[in-house]
C-alpha cells in the first residue's frame, strides 16, 4: 500500500471517530438564527471571515456549491440554509449521517446531497459546479493528489465558476518553527520532546508547502486566474486572550485592520489565506 493511502486511510479513521454520533442540535441553532451567526462568525473567526469575502453569502444563493471535506457539516448546512444547492463531500461516511439528519430536522430548499468516499473516484458531472469551496481541506492531501484534485475541481466549475479554499499559510520559516512551541488545545509545545513526538506521530497531516506561492503555482496549472488573500496577520494574537468579550472584539478589529496592511508585511506574517481559483483552463 503506497503513502497516499496509508494516509488517506488515517484521515478516515481520524475522521470517523470525531465525527461519529454528532450531535446537530447547535447547527440547528445557528441555522435558525442565521443573521446574528454569520455577523459573528464573520467577523470574529478567520475561516469564516475568509470564505465569505466578497459577497459570497449573496453569490451562492440558488447556485450549486461543492463542499470539500464536509466535516461536521456546519458550512454545508449554513451554505444550504442560505439558498444553495449545496453537494457536500467526505471520506468519513459519519458526515453523510449528519447530512442525513440536518435533513430530516430543517427544511431546506434544497436537500443537501452527501457525496461518499473519494472525491477523485466519484465521477461527478463535468462543469456541474458553480462553486467548489473547502475549509482547511487542501493541506490535508499529499502534493500528488493536490494535484489531481485541483484538476478535477477544474473540471467540474462551470466556466464562470470559482473555487474558494481556506487554508493555513506558512510564508515565515521562522514564524513556522517558532508556533510550535507554543501549546495549544490538543497540540504540546516542541519543548516537551515525547508529547509532542507522540502528537505528530498521529497528526493526519502530511508534511508539505502550505505557502502561498505552492497554491498559486499550483492553481495556474488549471486556472486562468489565481488569488491568495492573507488571513489572520493580526488575528494570530488573539490567542494570548482568554476566551470572552475582549478576545472577540480584537479579534474583530485585528481581521479587519489587516487587511489594510501593505501586501508586502501581509503575506509572510499571515497564519492563513483564502485561495480563489476562477477560468478553469480544463473544460
Amino acid at each position: 500500500m503506497g503513502a497516499s493511502n496509508l494516509n488517506q486511510d488515517k484521515n478516515k479513521l481520524h475522521y470517523e471517530k470525531l465525527y461519529a454520533n454528532y450531535n446537530i442540535q447547535n447547527i440547528l441553532h445557528w441555522i435558525n438564527n442565521l443573521d446574528e451567526f454569520l455577523a459573528s462568525a464573520t467577523t470574529t473567526e478567520t475561516s469564516w471571515f475568509a470564505l465569505y469575502q466578497r459577497n459570497f453569502r449573496e453569490k451562492i444563493k440558488g447556485n450549486k456549491v461543492l463542499d470539500m471535506g464536509c466535516g461536521d457539516c456546519v458550512n454545508a448546512a449554513v451554505m444550504a440554509a442560505l439558498g444553495a444547492e449545496v453537494y457536500a463531500n467526505d471520506i468519513a461516511d459519519s458526515s453523510g449521517k449528519i447530512v442525513e439528519a440536518l435533513n430530516e430536522a430543517y427544511e431546506f430548499e434544497f436537500p443537501i446531497h452527501f457525496v461518499s468516499g473519494d472525491f477523485l473516484e466519484n465521477n461527478l458531472e463535468s462543469n456541474k459546479f458553480d462553486f467548489v469551496v473547502g475549509k482547511a481541506f487542501l493541506h490535508h492531501l499529499e502534493l500528488p493528489v493536490e494535484e489531481q484534485f485541483l484538476k478535477e475541481t477544474a473540471r467540474l466549475l462551470k466556466e464562470d465558476g470559482e473555487a474558494r479554499f481556506f487554508e493555513p499559510a506558512v510564508n515565515s520559516k521562522l514564524l513556522d518553527e517558532l508556533r510550535w512551541y507554543v501549546p495549544v488545545k490538543g497540540r504540546p509545545s516542541k519543548f516537551n520532546k515525547t508529547d509532542f513526538a507522540e502528537w505528530k506521530k498521529n497528526d493526519p497531516h502530511p508534511d508539505r508547502s502550505f505557502s502561498s506561492a505552492h497554491f498559486e503555482k499550483a492553481g495556474r496549472k488549471f486556472f486562468a486566474e489565481v488569488e491568495t488573500i492573507p488571513v489572520g496577520t493580526l488575528e494570530r494574537f488573539s490567542r494570548f486572550f482568554k476566551w470572552g468579550v475582549t478576545k472577540n472584539n480584537f479579534k474583530k478589529w485585528a481581521l479587519k485592520t489587516e487587511t489594510k496592511l501593505p501586501r508586502i508585511i501581509n503575506k509572510p506574517l499571515t497564519r492563513s489565506q483564502l485561495i480563489i481559483y476562477k477560468k478553469p483552463t480544463i473544460l
